[in-house]
Protein backbone atom coordinates (compact mmCIF):
# COMPACT_ATOMS: atom_id res chain seq x y z
CA UNK A 1 0.00 0.00 0.00
CA UNK A 2 1.29 3.28 -0.85
CA UNK A 3 0.69 6.11 1.61
CA UNK A 4 1.32 9.65 1.26
CA UNK A 5 1.73 13.10 3.18
CA UNK A 6 -0.56 15.98 1.55
CA UNK A 7 0.73 19.06 2.11
CA UNK A 8 -0.97 22.54 1.61
CA UNK A 9 0.33 25.92 0.18
CA UNK A 10 -1.65 29.03 0.83
CA UNK A 11 0.13 32.18 0.95
CA UNK A 12 3.58 31.19 0.62
CA UNK A 13 2.63 28.94 3.67
CA UNK A 14 3.15 25.10 3.32
CA UNK A 15 1.44 22.92 5.89
CA UNK A 16 0.60 19.25 6.58
CA UNK A 17 -3.06 18.80 5.54
CA UNK A 18 -3.10 14.84 6.23
CA UNK A 19 -0.42 12.29 6.78
CA UNK A 20 -1.25 8.61 5.30
CA UNK A 21 -3.56 9.70 2.50
CA UNK A 22 -4.64 7.05 1.06
CA UNK A 23 -6.85 8.04 -1.69
CA UNK A 24 -7.22 11.42 -3.33
CA UNK A 25 -10.57 12.31 -5.34
CA UNK A 26 -10.84 15.90 -7.54
CA UNK A 27 -13.89 17.36 -8.42
CA UNK A 28 -13.44 20.51 -9.79
CA UNK A 29 -11.67 22.29 -7.33
CA UNK A 30 -12.80 20.32 -4.50
CA UNK A 31 -10.38 17.68 -3.34
CA UNK A 32 -11.53 14.74 -1.07
CA UNK A 33 -8.46 12.93 0.28
CA UNK A 34 -8.79 9.54 2.23
CA UNK A 35 -6.82 8.95 5.22
CA UNK A 36 -5.47 5.21 6.06
CA UNK A 37 -8.30 4.96 8.77
CA UNK A 38 -11.18 6.38 6.06
CA UNK A 39 -11.76 9.79 7.78
CA UNK A 40 -11.96 12.31 5.33
CA UNK A 41 -10.44 15.81 4.85
CA UNK A 42 -11.94 18.01 2.17
CA UNK A 43 -9.94 20.75 0.46
CA UNK A 44 -10.84 23.72 -2.24
CA UNK A 45 -7.57 23.79 -4.36
CA UNK A 46 -5.61 22.61 -7.40
CA UNK A 47 -3.04 19.47 -6.98
CA UNK A 48 0.61 21.41 -7.70
CA UNK A 49 2.53 18.30 -7.01
CA UNK A 50 2.47 14.28 -7.15
CA UNK A 51 5.53 12.68 -6.23
CA UNK A 52 4.95 8.63 -6.06
CA UNK A 53 8.13 7.86 -5.33
CA UNK A 54 8.54 10.15 -2.59
CA UNK A 55 4.97 9.91 -1.13
CA UNK A 56 4.03 13.73 -1.70
CA UNK A 57 1.27 14.92 -2.72
CA UNK A 58 1.15 19.47 -2.82
CA UNK A 59 -2.06 20.98 -3.31
CA UNK A 60 -2.28 24.66 -3.37
CA UNK A 61 -4.95 25.88 -1.07
CA UNK A 62 -7.91 28.48 -2.97
CA UNK A 63 -10.29 27.96 0.54
CA UNK A 64 -9.91 27.26 3.66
Amino acid sequence: MCLATVYGKKNDTESVILKNATRIDVDGKKIVIRDIIGMETVVEGEILMVDLAGAVVKIAVTAD
